[in-house]
């Protein structure tokens, strides 16, 4: 099955006398809009850019002090590029680029604002997908978008666009932050309303040099950021500045974020208590919210009392909110009064003191655009858990999957297909009951009928841990994240009146330590209690499904929620040089011979150059190492990358994950029907669980990439996975020569 390609990528050295080659490449020589990649293997360093003036553009990137040290350039052309979709491409590439964690970009923030054009939708989707592809075929990136799009490093990027409320958002801070007499904004957003994207866009943004800051001119905007950006270099060139974060769990997630980025490191992301280490140019608080104040702090209180004292502050009036303004000459809080969710929390009086002081300025994010369902979709949840949805209304929305479950079994097995086809799939509930897994780790937590499971096994960063997807999180280990899908489990502790038409709460149920005592007013822990399921509401971006303990909160749920249809299986939609072994050659194989023992490949390292009679040049660019080998591929079910009978470049597994990269796997004993021999290339995704030994493996996954959708993934649980052995770990394509 051929396919004819929209999209071409050729690589050319990148340096003076390298430039009259590029005029023999049409597109570039035409003027064409195209897209490029500049890039140094060595310092693993590049730079994403697009231009219609290809040449003059590579000599102005010559002479560039950063640019000049990069070695190779990528020519990504297209007969379907116009000028919109090269700009497209191009920011694409950058988001996607800088998560795949490859290279690290020199790119500046990108432009404010996503822009449409023609046929943005249906055909530049499919051409980007094809481009990322062409890119994984020449060893430029090499994960997956689909693993891509379900990482952290992806989600709190800076190279995101932001929305029109977020370009205001940051057009007001910067205005602030060069006005004297401010020194407190307050950036109020409801759930999804982007607060973290945009506190880590102005992050980078002020730590980027100022010929780095390549934003679009598509409108006004850009040029006022400019002027302010250059107002605010001068005013601060090296600004001191952190980023709090209160949730310990979320503060881990946002430091791996920055670790990704040119100019970020981890050390910017800190806790309320770092600040008694020094003071700050700017402080910006993420999930401000959760700043607390001295109650119900259990094992805190005394790292409380100990910065109070480093502070010289009262530690019975003061809250961490006091300490930011303390340790900080501007101070950026993200705050949204409905995710506060425990009497520890700072009150909401202390956010209206600090709005209404002389210093401080008020700024509202309003459009959600986390939940695909939109602001009307958070409006009903609003609704739903304060009694006021009218008879007979039922919320739906095409693009979102909302559905309440008459069995807690069902909406387990949903999430775990959901996580098997996406990812990012976790199941949430209130907290009513004990965590008796903590203190051993064979208990069940929740045991409702036929159905056992356990609380989260821990604190921090515990949505991207392996396996977690077979445990419950709760509001402390989701607050602050996306999810594709929540399933979420109303718990013993809430449950429906039918008679007030109202949600009645019981305390004796609830049993999260620091979040119910010392609360006398039980409409206050009610609230509270209301915040806690509004906020794991809002996690799922493509759907949320849920289910209630309590019999008339489910039918009152089944009132208002279209009801979940009872489990049904679903089907799974060269020029001639002189060879070099190891110079710049390196062994072939041919894997249709190698039924039998396949002996040199097991270990390259050891094999004599004298004695293998096969050898491949490799395409220029590759740093060759002994233990890479090369091999023909045959068969379609990778043909979006690696077409059929494609010559490949292989390194024996180097360690590291190899999830969403793909791999040559040998079978110890099936033949592969596709290929016709025992080897097969697949895309790795591994799945693990903990037990009281440490990590195990609990399944492998070997997908297929093709256009083909007939072919299925492998799935080999832990006794299939000793009889496949990972040969290798795919480089890029040598040529595309089919045999």
């Amino acid at each position: 099955m051929s396919h004819s390609p929209m999209v071409e990528i050729q690589r050319y050295p990148f340096s003076r006398d390298a430039l009259n080659d590029l005029r023999d490449n049409a597109f570039a020589a035409g003027n064409w809009p195209l897209v490029y990649v500049l890039s140094d293997e060595k310092r693993r360093r590049a730079y994403i850019g697009e231009t219609t003036d290809t040449l003059t553009r590579m000599s102005t990137h010559l002479k560039h002090d950063e640019k000049q040290l990069l070695t190779a350039v990528h020519l990504i052309t297209s007969e379907y590029f116009n000028k919109s979709a090269t700009l497209d491409v191009e920011s694409l590439l950058i988001k996607y680029m800088a998560a795949d964690g490859k290279y690290t970009l020199l790119n500046g923030n990108l432009g404010l604002a996503d822009h449409n054009y023609y046929q943005r939708g249906a055909l530049y989707e499919e051409v980007f997908r094809e481009v990322w592809n062409r890119l994984i075929a020449k060893g430029v990136v090499s994960r997956t978008l689909d693993h891509l799009d379900n990482s952290d490093v992806f989600k709190y990027s800076p190279y995101k666009s932001l929305s029109f409320d977020q370009r205001q958002g940051l057009l007001t801070i910067m205005h602030e932050l060069l006005n004297p007499g401010v020194k407190n904004i307050v950036v109020e957003g409801g759930a999804g309303t982007g607060k973290s994207v945009l506190a880590i866009f102005l992050f980078k943004l002020l730590h980027s040099e100022e010929h780095q800051v390549n934003l679009r001119e598509f409108s006004e905007e850009e040029a006022e950021i400019h002027s302010l950006l250059s107002s605010l270099k001068a005013l601060m060139p090296k600004p001191k500045m952190a980023l709090v974060v209160p949730m310990t769990s979320f503060r881990t997630t946002l430091k791996k974020a920055f670790r990704h980025v040119a100019g970020l490191s981890p050390d910017m992301v800190i806790s309320p208590s770092e600040l008694t280490r020094q003071r700050y140019d700017i402080v910006l608080v993420d999930e401000s919210h959760r700043l607390r104040k001295r109650k119900n702090l259990g094992a805190y209180f005394g790292s409380f009392d100990k910065a109070c004292t480093a502070l010289r502050m009262d530690k019975h009036t003061c809250s961490e909110v006091d300490w930011v303004c303390q340790q900080a000459d501007k101070a950026i809080f993200f705050y949204d009064e409905g995710q506060s969710i425990k009497p520890s929390d700072a009150n909401v009086e202390v956010f209206q003191r600090l709005k209404a002081a002389s210093g401080s300025v008020t700024h509202r994010l309003l459009s959600q655009f986390r939940v695909k369902a939109g602001q009307p979709y958070v409006e009903f949840v609003d609704k739903l858990l304060n009694g006021r949805v009218d008879d007979g209304v039922v919320f739906t929305a095409k693009n979102y999957e909302f559905e309440v479950f008459d069995s807690l079994k069902d909406l387990v097995r949903t999430i775990n297909e959901k996580e098997e086809q996406v990812g990012l799939s976790r199941l949430i509930a209130g907290y009513s009951w004990p965590w008796a897994s903590k203190k051993d780790s064979e208990a069940y937590d929740i045991v409702i009928d036929d159905v056992q499971l356990r609380w989260n096994s821990t604190n921090t960063d515990w949505i991207n841990k392996d396996g977690s997807h077979r445990e419950v999180g709760c509001i402390h280990t989701t607050q602050g994240y996306d999810l594709n899908y929540a399933g979420i489990i109303f718990g013993e502790e809430i449950r429906y009146d039918p008679k007030s038409q109202s949600i009645v709460i019981e305390k004796d149920n609830y049993h999260d330590r620091t979040g119910g005592q010392g609360i006398k007013d039980p409409e206050e822990l009610k609230q509270y209690i209301i915040n806690i399921y509004r906020t794991i509401m809002l996690r799922g971006i493509r759907g949320t499904f849920v289910y209630a303990c309590d019999d008339t909160l489910r039918e009152y749920l089944k009132q208002h929620i279209p009801v979940h249809a009872a489990h049904v299986e679903k089907p799974e939609a060269t020029n001639v040089v002189e060879l070099k072994p190891y110079v710049n050659a390196v062994p072939l194989f041919d894997l249709q011979a190698a039924a039998g023992d396949f002996g040199a490949l097991s270990d390259v390292t050891d094999l004599d150059p004298t004695q293998h009679p096969d050898w491949v040049a490799v395409p220029d660019g590759v740093r060759v190492r002994e233990d890479m080998f090369a091999c023909r591929v045959i068969g379609e079910s990778m043909n979006r990358v690696i077409p059929n009978g494609a010559l490949c470049l292989f390194r024996t597994d180097p360690g590291g994950s190899r999830n969403g990269k793909t791999v040559l796997v040998e079978s110890m004993d099936s033949i592969d029907a596709d290929s016709g021999s025992r080897y097969t290339v697949k895309v790795y995704e591994s799945f693990r669980a903990e037990d009281e030994n440490g990590w195990r493996h609990e399944h492998i996954q070997l997908n297929p990439n093709s256009h083909d959708e007939s072919f299925q993934p492998l799935e080999l649980n832990d006794e299939e996975a000793f009889r496949y052995r990972v040969a290798g770990v795919f480089v890029c394509l040598i040529d595309e020569q089919h045999t």
